[in-house]
């Protein structure tokens, strides 16, 4: 607990920093500075039903999903944010190239922090900065060049996870856009990162349900719904998590250690059910020695989402 209290601290020093990074950036950037990513008109019906970035319409079991997580204001939010969107592109491809031995297609994926918990309220009192639609933009641009998927992660502070997501509807009816959720950042009557937040699955299912309509309304390729644990309490009543046939739920396992305390966190609370996924979080910093793509994928029940941070 004493190495997540200090990278707790370590992420707020970096929550702090972007506060006032996205306030410029919002004063700075106009709705024309899109890198021409913008969303298009998803909803329309084309002669051949759109496919995922790298083929097919379905993620799982076709593909072995490999996520950089982070945003671009701090590298302490994550490696995705290291570099320009191109740059991370490039690496990403380069830490993904490993998993193709799995026997499975390898599906890259830009994981973007789209809301970060805040250490202060913000105007609106909510505890979460918004990552501007021109941020959002380039990095759906970037990993467009990449084929790969773009993942909005929420982290809501004293938001709702419902109302974020809404926010994000318009990017949420791209093919290739699916969406994360962050409980450890979910802490309505505390401030992020002084207390541990969680989520309640009646939420996470009422989530999957509308994200479902979405793909099924604008025939979507299937999409992620990933929710990251790495606490016993993070998604509150787990057992009753609903499989969804448009969006592949995927419980993402966080927390950093050694390998061996790891893999013990992962079988722990790995989900052995159908049409519920299992991910796995490396860290290239707090953990010790960063887990090798083999060994990762030796483990079972298979991770078939990787996510480095």
């Amino acid at each position: 607990m004493a190495r997540e209290s200090a990278y707790a601290r370590r992420r707020l020093l970096a929550l702090g920093v972007l506060t006032g990074a996205v306030v410029l950036a919002v004063a700075l950037i106009t709705t024309g500075g899109h890198d021409g990513a913008g969303p298009g008109k998803a909803g329309a019906k084309t002669a051949a039903p759109v496919q995922l970035p790298r083929g097919g319409r379905k993620i799982f079991p076709a593909y072995e999903v490999v996520a950089y997580y982070g945003a671009p204001q701090d590298d302490q939010l994550g490696v995705l944010g290291i570099g320009s969107p191109t740059h991370a592109g490039r690496k990403l491809l380069r830490q993904a190239a490993p998993y193709a031995h799995s026997g499975r297609k390898v599906m890259p994926a830009m994981e973007l922090i789209a809301d970060v918990a805040s250490g202060s309220p913000g105007d609106d009192g909510l505890y979460r900065t918004r990552e501007p639609s021109a941020v959002i933009a380039r990095y759906l641009a970037a990993a467009r060049r990449i084929h790969a998927l773009l993942i909005l992660d929420i982290q809501p502070g004293h938001a709702g996870f419902f109302d974020e997501a809404r926010h994000l509807e318009r990017w949420l009816r791209q093919p290739d856009v699916s969406l994360a959720l962050d409980p450890e950042w979910a802490t309505p009557n505390a401030i992020p990162g002084q207390v541990i937040g969680s989520v309640d699955v009646h939420e996470v299912n009422a989530i999957s349900f509308w994200l479902d309509q979405i793909v099924h309304r604008y025939d979507l390729p299937q999409k992620l719904l990933v929710v990251h644990r790495f606490t016993p309490g993070a998604v509150a009543g787990q057992p009753d998590l609903k499989p969804r046939t448009g969006v592949a739920v995927t419980l993402n396992v966080d927390g950093f250690g050694t390998n061996p305390i790891k893999v013990a966190k992962y079988h722990e609370f790995a989900v052995r059910r159908p049409g519920i996924h299992n991910g796995f979080k490396l860290f290239y910093h707090e953990d010790p020695n960063t887990m090798k793509p083999a060994r990762a994928l030796r483990i079972r029940p298979r991770p078939e989402l990787i996510v480095y941070e």
